[in-house]
């Protein structure tokens, strides 16, 4: 059996950790490529010195690791991607146990969950930040030590780049993987995840994630915590909590002294409560029960404001929808300039950008077809093959289309191929095997649209003159050209 080729992926923010991650791999036979994606926002150099020359460095687009991860496995071109995360440390069989692991895996696996270990200090009890660490070893899908396959991010769009953080943004991406019917299994390989130390705050700085969780409620439902595996947390007695504390102020700011009371004394049971919870399985220095009972009176209020924040950002927001099975275009005004019952192939002149848009798809392994309303048939302006000469010219300039579906009826036949009806997208969804719920509708006027949604496809509307301004303010996705319609294509949408 032959190997598989794997290319490896490192988000980096320039932490010196990453050395350590590098010197490991330099004393393995490296699987592939070892990409790193230098996330900083202004590097001054390579993220380390002297580890250039072992490991291809890419400038990330410092809009988060999802992102930055995204950057990374497009740039490759093996079949998978592992991701390491620059804080890890993979032990000295990690490239061959991640081979074995991947070897022989079938087509419905995206992905290979490796293990995390959390070394934590001998002769005294983990602080409230070590066991917080520790808690990543059961925690499913982290890209700390994941490897995905590539066609498997290409189908879903890879990482969500709407999570800023390195906080559930892998969470979502398993999630939506389990979700469109593919497997995630687990593997042999490790790596050790060091409980490095943390600052005074950082516990309040992590309450940031409440603003991922709110989002990933919005994308998913209240059942995604189930789904993922990922415990329920403190939010609710955080919000409980922090409600009793605003409401002690604002009574006593009115001069009820009794609902105060009762307030402060919900805010000061709670708090404690919190406290003791972090305090009694740590060390129970000086120093670490300091901190927590500074940063339990402050996580609450910190926890619900983000996520509250989180809440009203995430207003209508809909799951990436992922790379389509097929692309399928209207033809007058959206691949070839509109010359009305158009007969004459010589009069075919395409849209600026249509060539190079088409041969992306083609490239991604998107199949395009296109989907048009000929109605100059039913008038008797048009004949069939007049119209197929047409059609001909246009795949001559354009390009091999995987179908042609052709309505030639006019508007008062009542049929129900032509658009907005949901017959020539259906007919086409079948005719390539796709479907038509993983199907894009790319057009030019709201009748595209309309056939789109009526056969479970996703509509993107790329205006002309033509179109009326209530078509262009009733579609959510429009683009001013064929090229921007593939990147939010290719993009997932996000």
């Amino acid at each position: 059996m032959s190997l598989p080729s794997v290319d490896v992926v490192i988000p980096t923010a320039g932490r010196p950790s990453l050395r350590t991650l590098l010197e490991a791999l330099s004393h393995q036979p490296p699987p592939g490529r070892l990409i790193v994606v230098d996330d900083r926002r202004e590097p001054t150099g390579p993220p380390l010195p002297g580890l250039a020359g072992r490991v291809e460095v890419l400038r990330g687009p410092a809009r988060g690791p999802a992102a930055a991860r995204n950057a990374g496995w497009r740039a490759s071109r093996a079949e998978w991607v592992a991701f390491l995360d620059d804080d890890v440390v993979p032990t000295p069989t990690w490239t061959r146990d991640l081979l074995r692991d991947l070897s022989g895996l079938g087509s419905d696996v995206a992905a290979s969950q490796g293990q995390l270990r959390v070394p934590l200090p001998a002769g005294r009890r983990p602080t409230d930040a070590e066991r917080g660490v520790k808690g990543l070893e059961t925690a499913r899908w982290i890209t700390a030590n994941i490897a995905y396959r590539r066609s498997a991010l290409e189908r879903l769009g890879g990482f969500d780049e709407r999570f800023p953080r390195a906080y559930r943004e892998d969470v979502e991406l398993g999630l939506r993987a389990v979700r469109s019917g593919l497997r995630i299994v687990g593997g042999e390989r490790t790596v050790l995840h060091p409980a490095r130390p943390a600052g005074p705050l950082e516990s309040v700085r992590r309450q940031a994630g409440n603003a991922d969780d709110a989002l990933m409620l919005r994308l998913y439902g209240r059942g995604w915590r189930r789904e993922a595996g990922v415990p329920t947390g403190c939010r609710p007695r955080h919000l409980l909590v922090t409600t009793a504390g605003a409401a002690a102020l604002a009574a006593l700011a009115a001069g009820h002294r009794t609902p105060a009371a009762l307030g402060a004394a919900i805010w000061l049971l709670g708090t404690a409560e919190f406290a003791a919870s972090r305090i009694l399985p740590g060390p129970r220095t000086l120093p670490e029960v300091s901190s927590m009972l500074l940063t339990s009176a402050l996580i609450p209020p910190a926890a619900s404001a983000f996520w509250i924040l989180g809440l009203l950002r995430a207003r209508g927001a809909r799951p990436v929808p992922g790379r389509p099975e097929a692309v399928l275009f209207d033809r007058d005004g959206t691949l070839v300039l509109d010359v009305p019952y158009n007969g004459d192939p010589e009069r075919v002149v395409p849209v600026p950008g249509a060539r190079r848009a088409l041969d992306r798809l083609r490239a991604a392994g998107v199949a395009v077809g296109v989907v048009s309303n000929q109605s100059g048939l039913a008038r008797g302006l048009l004949t069939p093959r007049q119209v197929a000469a047409v059609n001909r010219r246009v795949e001559e300039l354009l390009g091999p289309f995987g179908v042609w579906e052709i309505c030639p009826h006019g508007p008062e036949d009542g049929c129900g191929c032509r658009k907005p009806a949901p017959g020539l997208v259906l007919r086409a969804a079948a005719r390539l095997g796709a479907d038509p719920r993983r199907c894009v509708v790319v057009g030019d006027i709201g009748a595209d649209v309309e056939a789109a949604r009526a056969a479970g496809a996703r509509a993107i509307l790329v205006p002309t003159p033509a179109t009326r301004p209530e078509e262009v303010a009733a579609v959510p996705e429009v683009v001013p050209d064929l090229e921007s319609a593939v990147d939010l294509v290719l993009g997932g949408g996000g």
